[in-house]
């Protein structure tokens, strides 16, 4: 593969593909799991320790292993062809192309603020509860068009991926000056008055909008609940910075400048979604960010610091930031299912390249796929449920740094993680936390997720059957 991507290249790679949506929305539901602007705060440091932690112990594994599949490929070598086919097998049907959907239908929702009769027009196709709206058409277009733009060469993916992340960095930085220079009435002050106690609100929707309730004081157990289930949403903010290890392939002097976008992008992002949380804090009360409406406190505090345009600056932010992000994730994940397919883990015209150096079929398996996603209307589901498996491959992934310290302490290691064994025993350490806390409250957000993934098990045993008797 050409090395078409510089250091700049790669970590606007991991920042447009980790700042989509989620920054904008999940807020919201973390105020009401904890109550406390503390508390809200802490849960964004731990989620910044952990996925820091995590890129730094990455980077020992793809200094050791410089090519495309990045965590597939880790996973592969280090614990063999079925574990890392597992991954592979839960990127294509959910995570990657889930998110994809995520994303494009956020985009879609979005671009309603700004064209109303998007919402307002009645649903294309309606059976039952089955329906497709004018806004999953849209999302689909996305998709089709970004998959279509990445076909035709890495350079153009990659012009899109550089224009739109710089685009949304600097919109988030203005968004944090002027949420404390155009605040009149903060709400830093009360937000804080609450301390280290957690509250928990028992609000009731009405129509799609949640009303608050009287806050309810919490216990310790309690509030652990509350921490993991905020941290479904903080996590999923957070998530996509490893897929610019898929790209390694394709970047220059991978042993070094991979592990250095992935520590410079995740430390710039975290910074950035603490401060942004900051501003809900100053510009909203409590209530305010817990009830937003539509679960859009960016929108909420937008309003408190712009005025009446402020709905129509964050509906273009986030355009802009959603654009940019499913850009990053269309880019990236076809490169995992070529690695696959030379495997003999994946369809084997996903291996081709086209005239333009990049995998085309690979490309537009995924961007089906993730529009029937995005058409199912199913993909919110199915990401709550992965969110817990997402955090066990990269426990699986981090651990394999500490085995293979142990087992081959003789390979060559370019770089070597930072803090060792610290840094991935913190993440272990923090990652088993959050799922045993999970399994403990929120079954709902792992069994599924875990099934989902052992699915794959016998498609795999299916293809090495095949294997075996050709």
């Amino acid at each position: 593969m050409q090395k078409k991507l510089k250091l700049w290249d790669a970590t606007m790679l991991v920042m447009g593909s980790m700042i989509g949506s989620g920054i904008f929305i999940v807020s919201s539901d973390m105020m009401r799991n904890l109550g406390s602007g503390y508390w809200l705060i802490v849960v964004w440091i731990i989620t910044g320790v952990m996925t820091i932690a995590a890129a730094i112990s990455y980077g020992e594994l793809s200094s050791m292993f410089p090519k495309a599949g990045g965590q597939y490929t880790y996973i592969n070598e280090i614990f063999g062809k079925m574990p890392g086919f597992l991954y592979g097998w839960g990127l294509f049907t959910v995570i990657q192309t889930g998110t994809i959907a995520a994303v494009a239908m956020a985009f879609g929702k979005f671009t309603a603020y700004l064209i109303p009769a998007l919402n307002n027009s009645a649903p294309i196709f309606q059976s039952g509860t089955f329906k497709i709206t004018w806004i999953q058409i849209l999302a689909i277009v996305v998709i089709f068009f970004l998959t279509f733009v990445n076909t035709k060469g890495l350079k153009n993916g990659k012009i899109l991926q550089d224009i739109f992340t710089s685009s949304k960095i600097l919109a988030l930085l203005g968004i944090i000056v002027f949420g404390f220079l155009l605040i009149k009435n903060s709400h830093w002050a009360a937000n804080m008055s609450f301390g280290w106690d957690a509250f928990q609100n028992f609000g009731e929707e009405v129509g799609n909008n949640l009303v608050p309730a009287t806050w309810k004081s919490i216990g310790s157990v309690t509030l652990l609940g509350g921490i993991a289930a905020a941290l479904v949403g903080s996590i999923f903010s957070s998530v996509a910075w490893e897929n610019v290890t898929f790209m390694a392939g394709e970047i220059e002097n991978p042993r070094k400048n991979v592990v250095k976008s992935m520590v410079l992008g995740t430390t710039i992002v975290m910074t950035l979604y603490l401060l942004v949380n900051f501003v809900y804090l100053n510009a909203l009360d409590r209530d305010g960010i817990a009830f937003a409406e539509n679960n859009r406190p960016a929108v909420a505090a937008s309003e408190v610091i712009f005025g009446e345009i402020g709905t129509v600056i964050m509906a273009v932010l986030v355009m802009i930031s959603t654009f940019g992000c499913i850009n990053g994730l269309v880019l990236a994940g076809a490169r995992v299912y070529q690695s696959m397919a030379k495997d003999g883990l994946f369809f084997k015209s996903a291996i081709e390249n086209n005239r333009y150096e990049v995998p085309e079929k690979s490309l537009w398996m995924q961007g089906v796929w993730a529009s029937v996603l995005a058409m199912s209307g199913q993909y919110g589901d199915l990401l709550d449920m992965i969110s817990f498996v997402i955090v066990l491959f990269y426990m699986i992934t981090v651990f394999g740094v500490i085995y293979l310290r142990i087992k081959k302490p003789d390979l060559e290691r370019p770089y070597k993680t930072w803090l060792y064994p610290v840094t991935p025993i913190l993440y272990l350490l923090i990652g088993t936390a959050f799922c045993v806390l999970l399994i403990w409250f929120k079954p709902q957000y792992t069994w599924p997720g875990f099934i989902l993934i052992l699915l794959g098990l016998p498609v795999y045993w299916l293809i090495n059957r095949k294997k075996t008797q050709a």
